[in-house]
């Protein structure tokens, strides 16, 4: 039976449209079955029945698949690298490009914990939380400050802060886990390019996937384009890099001469990001950043710039010119 329900959401799913029609199908029903992916292939080995209201669950989740709702929204969570990720409308789903964004933090962060045995990470429109959770899990000894301006999301962010600080204290989840477990990650309210000033220049790396479509390039799956908050995509201005130019200019405060930014962007838009990060300036009207690069993210794509912070010049000595 579970075979033949399988074969029936994987053509549902792919006369639908979706990319991943079989991985989706399999996830939907050991979804519905409350099992995982590995349990449910055993079962379909053995042949076992789908019971009758966990089969009535996958019908009526496969439905709202093939009208492309996300699969994140379906089943609840997103993984993101080691992580398991509360997800749902209302804040972006973290892809797995992404994940190689979190990968550059994280080398950084191990880089300097390795040198001084602390660093401090700044995470700027952080929406899930992915990145700033990857970093605080895998590099002991950061302090990591995460920012999200956007109700919605900051209360995803919350959520997967809690979960994930109660999981790493060996606690169990409550209504206010910080009670019993320090949070992992800092999590601000506020307008990224404006918070933080408390530590501006004690930053050792800045990470963001800030929004950056274009508001005129429409995305053409129906997944990003009807589910995706609008908030979280478009990036303002005819070239979509207006809040990512408030995201670099927030970085060029926050982070100390030396620190790392690294900021994800579309894959066209490389040319453009090197020169947004080498046009930003400091206090000083000087150049903030060296020479940025761009790399690719795991698909091979170029997806994301990345670039040091250049050391304030030290204090101008004026000579008396008639001595």
């Amino acid at each position: 039976m579970s075979t033949q329900l399988l074969k029936w959401a994987y053509e549902e799913l792919a006369d639908a449209g979706v990319a991943s029609p079989r991985a989706d199908a399999e996830v939907l029903l050991a979804h519905a079955l409350g099992v995982d992916r590995g349990e449910l292939r055993r079962l379909v080995v053995l042949g076992r029945e789908v019971p009758d209201d966990a089969a009535g669950t996958f019908s009526g989740l496969v439905s709202r698949r093939a009208a492309r709702e996300p699969l994140q929204h379906l089943t609840g969570v997103a993984a993101f690298r080691h992580l398991e990720l509360a997800v749902g409308p209302g804040v972006f789903v973290p892809r797995p490009e992404t994940e190689e964004v979190a990968q550059v933090a994280i080398d950084e962060a191990a880089k300097v914990v390795g040198e001084r045995e602390s660093a401090v990470v700044v995470d700027l429109c952080t929406g899930t939380g992915a990145i700033a959770l990857a970093v605080a899990t895998e590099v002991p000894g950061t302090r990591v400050h995460a920012v999200e301006l956007d109700k919605d999301a900051h209360a995803w962010a919350e959520r997967n802060v809690d979960a994930v600080s109660a999981a790493v204290a060996g606690v169990e989840a409550v209504a206010t886990p910080q009670a019993a477990a320090e949070r992992v990650v800092r999590l601000v309210k506020g307008d990224a390019r404006t918070a933080l000033y408390g530590i501006d220049g004690l930053a050792d790396v800045v990470v963001s996937n800030p929004p950056y479509v274009p508001s005129d390039a429409v995305p053409v799956d129906p997944e990003v384009a009807e589910h995706d908050p609008a908030v979280a995509l478009y990036g303002l201005g005819p070239d979509g890099l207006e809040v990512p130019r408030g995201i670099t200019d927030a970085a060029a405060r926050l982070l100390r001469p030396g620190g790392l930014y690294v900021m994800e962007h579309a894959e066209v838009q490389a040319e453009a990001a090197r020169a947004m990060v080498a046009a930003a300036r400091d206090a000083d009207g000087l150049p903030a950043f060296g020479a940025p690069e761009t790399r690719k993210d795991l698909t091979g794509r170029p997806r994301m710039v990345v670039a040091r912070r250049r050391a304030s010049p030290g204090p101008r000595i004026v000579k008396d010119c008639c001595a």
